[in-house]
């Protein structure tokens, strides 16, 4: 490309491609791939390894990492495993793992200017020259939430979360009505989500020192 190749990426219209789910839009990743290589025929990306796997598991969820190249220039995208509402996943399968390198994919094209207005809530691209352009106040497209480094701090404890601190009672032989009494409720279910990844990290790292 003789002009900025952002500049030419970012001016690309994508609204017709945008999938809406729940109260998240998401960019259609074989059609950003496919306008990616349309501009630069060179571009390429690349799944990041951790120990040979295509994930990182840590003490707060799974993380997944793509790196796109672009006219020399490569950008990084992290994106964690979430489920449909965009919550962590502690225990994901190969389809959410695989479902998670997508969104990556995308995201880090994005970075190169590729539907970045999307992830900003805007529902036009800028024109050249042209001020930046506010977002819709109604029917435009909502700003994905990338929790990167935390899980969600409110909210009902999920199903997943309640099977894993079962699993961990069971694999470090903690005593359930010791985290009851020290919650103070009567029953897993009725953890918030920052009190379950609170009783998450603690038993994993009895897990660990076990």
């Amino acid at each position: 490309m003789s002009e900025n190749y952002f500049a030419v990426l970012s001016r690309i219209n994508v609204n017709e491609h945008v999938e809406k789910k729940g109260a998240f839009s998401y960019l259609s990743w074989p059609y950003a791939v496919a306008q990616l290589r349309l501009a630069d025929p060179s571009a390429c990306w690349e799944v990041r390894r951790f120990d040979g796997l295509p994930f990182l598991r840590t003490e707060t969820g799974y993380f997944v990492e793509v790196a796109v190249t672009v006219q020399g220039v490569t950008l990084s995208q992290i994106h964690p495993v979430l489920d449909g509402k965009n919550r962590p996943i502690f225990e994901p399968t190969c389809f959410d793992i695989n479902a998670s390198i997508q969104r990556a994919l995308v995201k880090a094209i994005a970075l190169h200017g590729l539907g970045l207005y999307v992830y900003a809530g805007e529902d036009l691209p800028q024109s050249e020259g042209a001020e930046p352009a506010k977002p819709a106040e109604v029917d435009a497209p909502s700003r994905p939430k990338a929790p990167v480094s935390k899980l969600p701090t409110a909210g009902k404890v999920t199903v997943a979360q309640i099977r894993y601190i079962e699993r961990l009672l069971e694999e470090t032989g903690s005593d359930l009505d010791r985290v009851l009494e020290f919650f103070g409720i009567d029953g897993l279910e009725e953890l918030t989500s920052q009190s379950a990844s609170r009783a998450i990290r603690t038993l994993e790292q009895k897990r660990r020192a076990a």
